[in-house]
């Protein structure tokens, strides 16, 4: 007999999460244009017609793309006017943000920054990139961050994490023992590597038994191609939303209580070895 995975007599401790996934396109080297770009597809994200998301999520290096050689100029200085512009739409319209990434430009240098806000405006958490992608010179121009990505949306446990990161297993796993049901994915993956970007995420989502949210951009940039296929996965590893090639926004429900009927079925944090690897 196969496995049973049904969400059937599960009413009374469901927490929903409603999420919306803003897949769009980003003009390199241009901050003002894309925060433009951003705040028009944030707006229809919650005033589309369909129901008001609790949680909005956005790619990675929204605000500059990978304009590099300048992005010392071209970043945010600490933090703003990302702080700003995320902070006030927050409070406006009452919905938690994921702010994608962005250059954040510091003391220390520019690092490749998530920043939180909730349903106040306050920002509740930041997480800056911590494995660098050498393919993209990444490590020649940007810091790396020393801090997992831990975040709290609505009362319940997450993590985040930026693109290149989904390629180290150990980084999932440490989140989820620390009690992430959520994994939120901002990211600006190229063609070719639709294969490994599916792939990893469906794993990440399976081996940990959580939700995987994960946006990534569209368009040409510079001769590099992105293909979108932004992806929001359940606990089982079933594809829930999952985008083309174009602008969009992904839409999903996720019933966090669904994370622990999945581990209970599946119990692999309670039969792992420790002491062993």
């Amino acid at each position: 007999m196969g496995e049973n995975h049904s969400n059937s007599g599960a009413k009374g401790n469901e927490k929903r999460m409603k999420v919306a996934v803003i897949q769009m396109d980003v003009s390199i080297g241009e901050p003002e244009r894309n925060r433009e770009r951003a705040l028009a597809r944030m707006e229809e994200a919650v005033n589309g017609g369909a129901e008001k998301p609790d949680v909005l999520v956005l790619p990675e290096m929204w605000n500059t793309g990978y304009s590099l050689e300048n992005i010392e100029e071209i970043a945010d200085a600490n933090g703003e006017p990302t702080h700003a512009m995320m902070s006030a739409f927050a409070a406006k319209h009452g919905v938690n943000v994921v702010a994608g990434s962005v250059a954040n430009r510091t003391e220390g240098g520019v690092n490749n920054t998530i920043f939180v806000y909730d349903r106040t405006g306050a920002r509740t958490s930041e997480y800056s990139k911590i494995h660098l992608f050498r393919l993209m010179e990444e490590e020649k121009y940007l810091k790396q961050g020393g801090e997992l990505g831990r975040l709290v949306v609505d009362g319940e446990a997450a993590g985040m994490m930026v693109c290149y990161d989904i390629r180290f297993p150990e980084l999932t796993r440490r989140l989820a023992l620390d009690g992430a049901k959520v994994l939120f994915v901002p990211a600006q993956w190229p063609k070719p590597r639709l294969h490994h970007w599916r792939t990893l995420l469906l794993a990440r989502a399976i081996e940990n038994q959580m939700f995987v949210v994960a946006c990534n951009r569209v368009g040409v940039s510079r001769g590099t191609e992105f293909f979108g296929n932004s992806m929001i996965i359940s606990p089982w590893g079933d594809v829930l939303a999952e985008g083309g090639e174009e602008e969009t926004i992904l839409r999903a429900t996720l019933d966090l209580a669904e994370a622990d009927r999945v581990r209970g079925t599946i119990p692999v944090f309670q039969d792992r070895r420790p002491e062993l690897y």
